[in-house]
């Protein structure tokens, strides 16, 4: 495949190191210096655009490539308010579209596990249940994209829950998330279960980088030639 880069940064560069082991070639990178240089030309050569920025570029980034007609594969977070607007965006261009907030293999499969710990503990009532992330000092929002997909995950069974909150003390409705930022941590998520007898947490710890490269090219390589709105799940069936 020819694929375009939008956001160059730390991931940027680890998906490109994965696409060109797996024998694609990228066409096109954009960062905060050629910013300009998003245009339907440079578009054109590419057969999917993977685009990882920050919280304030992402909606635009996103509704621009769209329009230029070329598949697209998301991993940025702090945007998915406006998830509504950029859904109609792709039905009105017949667009094609993956977001995840994280593409790593064994994170999806973490997602799965959470969900059925949560249908398992939630038949106990002597467990309080709570959210950890660790991430390094760069990441821009907290709490993570991840963090969020698995409050909601166990706000799905917990519907007692009706909220997360950040780094507060939590009311009884509320589910807590506690961010913490730490060099070099590429990334860590802990559910616990805590009660006066004893505790069930389950964690998944990124090494590095490579297991979201490889998984948003694995998203890439899924929606070449597909139309329509996917996730992780479609990628890895599960």
């Amino acid at each position: 495949m020819n694929i375009a880069l939008i956001g160059y940064g730390k991931m940027g560069k680890a998906i490109e190191a994965i696409a060109l082991e797996r024998g694609h070639e990228v066409v096109l990178k954009i960062d905060v210096s050629n910013a300009q240089e998003l245009n339907a030309e440079n578009i054109g050569k590419a057969d999917v655009a993977i685009e990882f920025t920050g919280p304030h570029t992402a909606f635009d980034n996103l509704v621009k490539l769209i329009g230029f007609g070329v598949p697209v594969v998301s991993g940025s977070t702090g945007w998915l308010e406006k998830m509504p607007e950029l859904l109609d965006v792709i039905n009105r261009n017949d667009g094609t579209f993956l977001y995840a907030s994280n593409f790593s293999i064994g994170v999806n499969l973490f997602f799965e596990l959470n969900k059925k710990l949560a249908e398992l503990m939630h038949r106990h009532g002597s467990y309080t249940v709570s959210l950890e992330e660790i991430h390094h000092t760069e990441k821009k929002d907290a709490p993570s994209g991840t963090a969020i997909t698995l409050a909601e995950q166990v706000m799905e069974v917990y519907t007692e829950k009706t909220k997360w909150v950040n780094d507060v003390l939590p009311r009884p409705e509320e589910l807590l998330i506690t961010s913490k930022r730490i060099d070099p941590a590429p990334g860590t998520h802990t559910i616990t279960y805590a009660s006066e007898i004893d505790d069930i947490s389950i964690t998944h710890t990124a090494h590095n980088r490579k297991g979201f490269a490889l998984g948003a090219v694995l998203a890439a390589e899924f929606i070449k030639d597909k139309k329509g709105v996917f996730s992780m799940k479609d990628v890895l069936d599960l």
